[in-house]
């Protein structure tokens, strides 16, 4: 998976934080709050994601209201999984990463890896 570009990350987490769809008009609103960028560009950059499979896209009334596919999580979680796969050494990898988390990570970490084993169970 691809890193998303400034203006890309920048569009997504504003939909992720909203937790709702939302027209680019809303968008380019919100980001003029911070620095001006142009609706067009926006709008160009918001019909990229959606060809890359990054937004759904419905119509209200003449506007397209746009709304992540997947959550922020699922592309943090994507982002790690290829960083891992960056090493040959995917075991020594993970222990690099385990080594530089916080206490309130790896209790997190040891209780995900409780859930999964349960689901894992439950399947077989």
């Amino acid at each position: 998976m691809r890193r998303l570009g400034d203006l890309e990350a920048e569009i997504m987490d504003r939909l992720w934080t909203w937790n709702r769809p939302a027209t680019v008009r809303e968008v380019v609103d919100d980001i003029n709050k911070v620095r001006p960028v142009a609706y067009t560009t926006v709008m160009t950059v918001t019909n990229i994601l959606y060809n890359k499979g990054w937004l759904l896209r419905g119509k209200q009334g003449r506007a397209w209201l746009y709304s992540p596919v997947r959550s922020r999580e699922a592309y943090a979680a994507a982002l790690m999984e290829d960083g891992l796969g960056e090493s040959k050494d995917r075991p020594a990898a993970l222990v690099h990463f385990v080594e530089n988390m916080s206490d309130d990570e790896m209790a997190a970490l040891r209780k995900a890896l409780r859930t999964v084993g349960r689901q894992a169970k439950a399947e077989s």
